[in-house]
């Protein structure tokens, strides 16, 4: 059994930080909301960070498998072989280009700290209104 790949954990951490919540918790506010939000957008690039990284495995997994020493190769592996080497290709393009786009979004995202409470300043005073204008009658 492998592990998960270290890319979508540190960008899960950072998505944590960012929002000051566990993932789990970030899910279910996303779900629940019923609007678009950057939250959920980041969500989503994240899951088809991790789906790509879960190809991965899963391809250079199968690639062990059908070259492990004890095996014969015929003719027929070949294109298992190929295929195989081919989706663990397009895996990593997806993963990078995912990992780059995320890691620009959060890194341009950033908690601001809340100011100290200070009194709400008064209203300026409001002038007197001007008096009415006399109105002549003949």
């Amino acid at each position: 059994m492998t592990t998960p790949h270290s890319t979508a954990q540190t960008l899960t951490e950072r998505i944590e930080t960012l929002y000051g919540q566990p993932l789990a918790a970030l899910e279910a506010h996303a779900d629940a909301t019923p609007h678009d939000s950057m939250l959920a957008a980041l969500l989503g690039s994240l899951a088809d960070l991790q789906l790509a990284e879960r190809s991965i495995t899963f391809h250079r997994d199968r690639l062990r498998q059908l070259v492990h020493p004890d095996r014969s190769i015929e003719a027929f592996d070949a294109g298992h072989l190929l295929d195989n080497a081919r989706r663990i290709s397009e895996a990593v393009a997806i993963r990078d280009i995912q990992a780059k786009t995320l890691g620009a979004v959060l890194q341009s995202l950033h908690r601001i700290p809340v100011p100290a409470s200070e009194p709400t300043p008064a209203p300026p005073p409001i002038p007197p209104a001007a008096p009415a204008p006399a109105v002549r009658t003949r």
